[in-house]
């Protein structure tokens, strides 16, 4: 449970000093306000969670408290308290914008339980918020791969980004399908909605369905309160299932059944929600052989294909290979606080044009941020990479049992690439230094691309 900070407003001192009591021991932040006016005056000044409330004041009611603090911008949560007889007096107060209401006499566990509730809450509208700026990301952030692999895979997500079509990615493990899905998600109507990623692999098969669809009270033990599940959550959103291919055979019927009825129903309870939600699903694994093995169900398989995206991996797109060092460089950089203008050696680019980068990616940018950490000067020198990669020739690689006109593809590519580097990018120029037409120069990297 998350740390809150609290307002507690009433005009009478002894609950006041009860109530900031029993916050205090529950693990919370407390400040106090005897009427609407110093409560409005700490919630303008301050950032508080969530204001428990007091329904009548003597200078204003906790239903104005509610109105002025919505007019001014500010998001802290109400929990209201009133008398019994003042119920349909609380209803208003929620129509203002106060979360829930609670009868007086106030009880201490009560209001213990009611910020464990707010505590999750908050924590997830948080991490919501975190995930909507990261697809939200612009400008410096962005690396826009310059490789015809990857353009068209940029077409293919603004055509299916504007649809509510189901997508399935697919491709290695590092090249990139969680950075797709949330593209996707970022060019869609619902990018104001929730984004929620699942790793299916990491979630203990005896917790995924209530993970996913969420509980009921007591549904089973360790069930002390209600879970909304991850479906719910992403309501109106994009739900993005990595490593698909991890779910058990039973989970795949309950998610066929979501696929084709949009609604979920939560453990313990007899009936069904209905959800709005968008799934992206991913996976490195090959889904057409599991089918064929039976160990994934071939209904889902085609529910979740409608639309398929593969992402190459990076040895198939070379030509990446320096756009993405240059933004690790400048990304990875940032995050550890040193100087974003450390180059690369001669030998250091050699080496990571050359190698063919198992891990795709992610990889790729490890390799960057551990030489960052270990350079002792503005450049990147051999002896700053992991051993398995420095100790690569940095001759072309000659792939046994491909055939030779493959070989000369690659060959070829190496050469455009140094080229269009040497012309700082401009591949027009790159193709005049080589003698080529561009359309001729283009054609060498695409048929590469399918070798």
């Amino acid at each position: 449970m998350r740390e809150l900070n609290v307002l507690v407003v009433d005009d009478e001192l002894a609950l006041r000093q009860i109530l900031a009591n029993t916050v205090k021991k529950a693990g919370h932040q407390v400040k106090t306000a005897d009427c609407g006016e110093a409560a409005l005056a700490l919630l303008s000044s301050e950032e508080f969670d969530v204001a428990i409330c007091d329904i009548r004041m003597p200078d204003m009611t906790g239903i104005e408290v509610v109105a002025k603090a919505r007019e001014n911008g500010i998001e802290t949560m109400f929990l209201m308290m009133t008398a019994f007889a003042s119920v349909n007096t609380a209803i208003e107060a929620m129509r203002t914008g106060a979360y829930d209401y609670m009868i007086k006499p106030v009880r201490n566990e009560d209001v213990v339980n009611r910020l464990s509730q707010l505590s999750d809450f908050i924590g997830l509208k948080s991490e919501n918020k975190v995930l909507r700026n990261l697809v939200m990301q612009t400008g410096e952030n962005q690396c826009l791969m310059v490789s015809p692999a990857m353009k068209q895979i940029d077409k293919l997500i603004t055509k299916v980004a504007i649809t509510d079509s189901t997508v399935l990615i697919t491709g290695e493990s590092g090249t990139g399908k969680g950075v797709t899905a949330r593209a996707i998600h970022h060019n869609s109507l619902r990018v104001k909605a929730p984004f929620i990623p699942v790793n299916c692999g990491a979630i203990p098969e005896n917790l995924l369905e209530s993970e996913f669809f969420g509980h009921t009270k007591g549904a089973f033990t360790g069930a002390q309160k209600i879970k909304k599940g991850l479906f719910l959550e992403a309501d109106q959103g994009t739900i993005f299932l990595d490593e698909v291919g991890e779910l058990p055979l039973n989970l795949q019927v309950k998610l066929l059944h979501v696929l084709e009825d949009h609604k979920v129903r939560p453990l313990g309870s007899e009936q069904s929600v209905n959800i709005n939600v968008r799934i992206i699903a991913a996976t490195n694994r090959d889904l057409h052989e599991m089918v064929r093995d039976g160990t994934f169900r071939e209904d889902l398989f085609f529910r979740l294909n409608i639309f398929n995206i593969e992402i190459p991996p990076l040895r198939k797109r070379v030509e990446d290979i320096p756009i993405l060092i240059d933004f690790f460089l400048k990304t990875e950089s940032s995050k550890l606080g040193i100087s974003d203008e450390i180059k690369l050696d001669a030998d250091v680019q050699a080496v990571l044009k050359n190698y063919e980068y198992p891990g795709n990616v992610r990889e790729l940018e490890n390799i960057i941020a551990r030489s960052l950490i270990l350079t002792e000067d503005d450049v990147i020198h051999l002896e700053d990479l992991p051993p398995q990669i420095r100790n690569q020739d940095t001759t072309p690689v000659i792939h046994s049992g491909q055939l030779l006109r493959d070989q000369i593809k690659r060959f070829e590519v190496d050469v455009i690439n140094k080229a269009i580097e040497d012309a700082n990018g401009d591949r027009r120029q790159a193709a005049k230094a080589l003698g080529l037409g561009l359309s001729s120069l283009y054609r060498k990297l695409e048929g590469a691309n399918d070798a």
